[in-house]
């Protein structure tokens, strides 16, 4: 009898187990459809994304013939491809988020759901603004550094001029938003981390002085090799951090709220 009961709850777990792998299977199909299906439409509009990406430096380089280049046959065409992609990433999010949930979800108590969806909500919201950021603040301010190198040749000399390559140029744009928004995820982390009891508010408060070192090392290895980049960078991982500290104590407090 026994045997026949521990056959049953074994037969039962195989069958859980293969229930829940079909599932993922389900939603990692979801997810992938998404990417491909947005990539697709993205691609549609490739020549629109390239002119909004495009515009900070058109405002740098003000003036007649100041274009884009590219050297390759098929430079262009896989530059558009993996900026679709890019784009078609980023649309994709919330829809493999969600799927993400509705996978994990169930095996979640209330108070546990209640406590990770805002989590949830939070990390597309703070990648939109990284991402803003990096576009309406550092963009600007790097494009004109970087086209301060521009110089008139001297007699018998020759001018410097920029004329940038498409793909290095949207390589270097797609990395900074990508840099930046995965930057601001940081309150996110870490009170993920303080839930988990791996890190808690007073131990952040006294690595402050690590936090800053670490912002801007992280800022040298993701931005260009510019300080207003690097700056631009460590500033905001710095408040992000503070902002990580309010959050943790603010969640410690209402946990500890009847």
């Amino acid at each position: 009898m026994k045997n026949t009961m521990t056959a049953k709850n074994h037969e039962a777990q195989e069958q859980s187990l293969v229930e829940h792998l079909i599932e993922l299977r389900a939603r990692l199909t979801y997810s992938i459809l998404a990417f491909v299906a947005l990539s697709c439409v993205a691609y549609l509009f490739a020549e629109d994304i390239y002119g909004f990406l495009v515009a900070p430096l058109a405002e740098t380089l003000q003036g007649e013939n100041r274009r884009l280049i590219y050297t390759g046959l098929t430079e262009a065409f896989f530059t558009y491809m993996k900026l679709a992609m890019f784009m078609g990433g980023f649309l994709a999010f919330p829809i493999v988020a969600t799927q993400v949930w509705k996978f994990v979800a169930p095996g979640l108590y209330k108070s546990e759901k209640k406590a990770f969806l805002p989590f949830i909500i939070a990390t597309p919201i703070l990648f939109l603004m990284g991402a803003a950021f990096a576009y309406y603040g550092v963009f600007p301010m790097a494009w004109k550094f970087f086209a301060g190198f521009e110089s008139l040749g001297g007699a018998g000399g020759l001018d410097v001029t920029l004329e940038a390559r498409v793909s290095e140029y949207l390589g270097l744009v797609m990395k900074l938003i990508f840099a930046f928004g995965l930057c601001f995820q940081l309150p996110v982390l870490l009170t993920l981390m303080a839930r988990a009891g791996l890190v808690t508010a007073d131990s952040l408060a006294k690595k402050r002085k690590f936090a800053l070192i670490g912002a801007f090392v992280i800022g040298a290895i993701l931005t260009p090799p510019d300080v207003i980049s690097q700056v631009a960078l460590a500033i905001p991982v710095m408040l992000l951090y503070e902002v990580s500290i309010v959050s943790i104590r603010m969640t410690k407090k209402n946990k500890a709220s009847p």
